[in-house]
């Protein structure tokens, strides 16, 4: 029997019926026996201030941070806001960070698949966040690399991840399990 995995799966977008969030939980449904998805909620954190980060920090960066230090792995479902990740999604990152090495991130493999309506898939968030995974030690899946365009069409009039879709989340996320288990087995 092999070890099942806790996935941190932060949602760069906010909105409670955004394509990001059906994308992440149609990643939950398809995940392999062997990983275990959980969403990180990253909406009710304060934006990132040493100012209040002191001996007792605010409740929320603590949960927060206790959620992604107990995970295996974290999975990144983001948005492209201006060419780069929304700002909660960048703020959520620098609250993980902190304090000045207690990282909750350092050395948790993870991954990043895009998601967009527009045709080229989120591809300059991806990227840009790659880079942030760099500096915090988060060794990143490189292949497949998952950006999902026309995300609009992805899904069917009930909300369901459509057949055209499934194939390529499911390549996805079984890679991705081969790729925590490689790292962290």
């Amino acid at each position: 029997m092999s070890k099942v995995y806790t996935i941190a799966v932060l949602v760069g977008s906010l909105r409670k019926e955004s394509i990001n969030r059906k994308v992440a939980l149609a990643l939950v449904e398809l995940a392999p026996a062997n990983l275990k998805l959980n969403i990180v909620e990253i909406g009710e954190l304060p934006l990132y201030n040493e100012d209040i980060d002191g001996p007792i920090p605010p409740a929320a960066y603590s949960t927060f941070r206790q959620h992604v230090s107990s995970s295996d792995a974290v999975l990144f479902v983001t948005p492209e806001y201006n060419r780069s990740v929304p700002a909660a999604l960048k703020n959520a990152i620098d609250v993980g960070s902190r304090p000045y090495g207690q990282s909750a991130w350092s050395g948790k493999p993870g991954a990043v698949i895009s998601v967009s309506p527009g045709a080229i898939g989120g591809f300059g968030a991806n990227h840009h966040l790659r880079q942030s995974l760099v500096f915090l030690d988060v060794p990143c899946m490189q292949q497949p690399e998952a950006y999902l365009g026309g995300a609009g069409n992805a899904f069917d009039e009930s909300g369901r991840v459509s057949e055209k879709t499934k194939p390529f989340l499911q390549a996805f996320i079984d890679a991705y399990a081969k790729w925590v288990e490689k790292q962290k087995g």
